[in-house]
């Protein structure tokens, strides 16, 4: 029987936006890229561009369509705006300034046992992390043997990069996802594999060795 070829996923962080490190927007409406942010997300497509996706999907929030519009632009492609690329629903804590969310007893969990914590009326790490993933393999599907876009937020990205490694969700904090990095994965035939992550160089060599 035949091998399903697998799909070969870039993970894009979206660029910085005016906010970006000072509060916890989470899936707050109205948050722009900033002229930095938008610089960012144009050199993102210059980066991707040579491995020619067949497709870019976003998140549906305004940062990440606006840092996935110039990928798709550069790869004469239409934004696919996909509900499960959605940051984590903060709930409670969405818009609330990160210095004041350090000093609260529950970011120690956040920080060191994000598999146990639940934001207040809003998702746990773990339900973000299974919507995430889930998310993933429906594009997988979609696109088998192919390399497509997915413009998310740092915490899904690095839950997903977390999962493909088989590294308990416990330890996801330690990923760097930095603004407008492309993270590669492959998905759909066997074990996940990850080609990079949190990369900010050129892209036109990645491949599965």
């Amino acid at each position: 029987m035949p091998r399903t070829p697998p799909t070969t996923i870039l993970l894009v962080r979206h660029g910085v936006t005016a906010t970006t490190g000072k509060i916890l927007p989470g899936r707050a409406l109205g948050l722009h890229l900033s002229e930095a942010g938008i610089d960012q997300a144009r050199s993102a497509a210059a980066r991707i561009a040579p491995l020619r996706p067949v497709a870019v999907y976003a998140s549906p929030l305004e940062r990440t369509r606006e840092t996935a519009r110039p990928i798709a632009t550069e790869l004469k492609k239409k934004v696919l705006v996909h509900k499960g690329l959605l940051e984590c629903d903060f709930g409670d804590w969405t818009g609330k300034a990160l210095a004041s969310l350090s000093r609260k007893s529950e970011w120690a969990n956040v920080q060191n046992s994000p598999s146990a914590f639940r934001f207040p009326g809003g998702e746990s790490f773990a339900e973000m992390q299974h919507r995430m993933w889930t998310t993933l393999e429906e594009i997988a599907a979609r696109h088998r043997g192919k390399t497509v876009v997915a413009v998310s937020h740092a915490d899904p990205i690095k839950a997903a990069v977390t999962f493909a490694q088989g590294v308990p969700l416990d330890l996801f904090q330690r990923t760097v996802i930095s603004p407008c990095s492309v993270s590669a994965i492959v998905v759909g035939s066997g074990r996940p594999l990850v080609l990079c992550v949190n990369s900010l160089g050129a892209l036109s060599e990645l491949r599965p060795s």
